[in-house]
């Protein structure tokens, strides 16, 4: 099945008690058993819902795996990946990631004797260089929040796999329709659906996605002994949000490319971020696992100050200065205050997060209004 076709469809059947070719909200708690122990399959909301059940067979079906888990937030999603490790457990990551996740690892996890590893990930040979007797996971994001790095996915599979270490990989930036991650030798794949998959800023969850059977049973323990599930009318939101991603990415990734080349020729910026140039590091890595280079930007002003940035933030009018991305509005961000304020600033600045960078999400308006609107900006 073609993915546009695959996109539209998925998880989803008409209803079978009426026919209705939407999936219900299945707004309720709880489910009336016929006798004590037999069911229909569903006992309680948290465990399993009918609505979140159609969503969880979309989102693997889309990443092209054989089983999805809907999570509260992304954040959630990523929190139950960690709880498959023991105190005394490695990981290695990426030294440039969502804030998010970095204080989830450091201010949570570490204290429960987790130890995590930062390590530019561009290169597989760092990766390969930290692992010990003790790495037992390996997490990705490519491209990477905000710098857009890319990490070669299938060159990280083929020693993590060797090794029995488990690789995840944050695919948000990229989405299903521009990569998969699975396809690649991961074994997990997140997302923060709250972004592309939902594409409407009106909802927020996260999901996994894998292929093992076992390690869902795993994840599956964990989402329901630990409750961080989505409600009905959030699942609702997403699959209606799932059927138009072929749409909106191809706009996103056309507006995207315009921006940064506009960007780049513009005199008062001193650099882009956007894997799609070809002197971009990881241009021939992008290419080569990615189907085209997505509506995510970041660039620096030459006058490389913090007050030139802010004026910039505050004067756009078409890009909302907002936290998220993966929208269709366009959003202009200052990761070094909002999204990844709480990386200390020593951090930031020695893995190259300045404190003017400013980051795009660039959404599906006309592309011509989006550069006009970044030129008054700009000056």
């Amino acid at each position: 099945m073609k993915p546009a076709t695959k996109y539209i469809h998925a998880g989803t059947e008409p209803d079978p008690s009426t026919g209705a070719i939407m999936t219900p909200i299945y707004q309720t708690s709880t489910y009336v058993q016929e006798a004590p122990g037999k069911n229909k399959g569903y006992e309680y909301a948290r465990s399993q819902n009918p609505t979140r059940k159609a969503l969880e067979d979309a989102l693997a079906a889309i990443e092209n795996g054989k089983f999805g888990l809907a999570f509260s937030s992304g954040v959630a999603a990523t929190d139950a990946v960690i709880k498959l490790l023991s105190p005394g457990d490695e990981v290695i990551c990426g030294n440039d990631m969502y804030g998010g996740t970095y204080r989830l690892f450091t201010k949570v996890f570490e204290k429960f004797g987790i130890k995590f590893i930062y390590v530019d990930t561009t290169d597989p040979v760092n990766i390969q260089s930290s692992i010990t007797a003790q790495t037992k996971l390996v997490w990705l994001e490519t491209p990477t929040n905000p710098l857009m790095n890319i990490t070669d996915i299938a060159a990280v599979a083929a020693f993590t796999s060797a090794k029995n270490i488990l690789l995840a990989v944050d695919n948000t930036f990229a989405s299903p329709y521009l990569q998969n991650p699975l396809d690649l030798g991961a074994d997990i794949v997140m997302h923060s659906v709250t972004k592309y998959l939902g594409g409407h800023s009106d909802v927020i969850q996260g999901c996994l996605v894998m292929n093992d059977k076992e390690l869902r049973e795993k994840l599956y323990f964990i989402q329901k002994s630990c409750g961080a599930v989505p409600g009905p009318m959030d699942c609702f939101l997403v699959l209606r949000g799932i059927k138009t991603l072929h749409v909106r990415m191809k706009q996103h990734c056309e507006n995207g490319k315009i921006i940064a080349h506009w960007l780049r020729n513009n005199p008062k910026v001193a650099k882009v971020y956007w894997p799609g140039f070809e002197d971009h590091p990881g241009y021939a890595v992008a290419k080569k696992q990615m189907r085209d280079f997505g509506g995510m930007i970041s660039f620096e002003l030459k006058n490389d100050s913090v007050e030139e940035a802010r004026r910039v933030l505050s004067s756009t009018h078409l890009f909302a200065l907002a936290e998220s991305l993966g929208g269709v509005e366009s959003l202009i961000n200052h990761p070094a205050s909002m999204t990844h304020a709480s990386i200390p600033r020593e951090e930031r600045i020695k893995n190259g997060l300045s404190d003017s960078l400013i980051r795009l999400s660039v959404g599906i308006e006309d592309a011509d209004d989006l550069v006009e609107d970044l030129q008054k900006a700009i000056g």
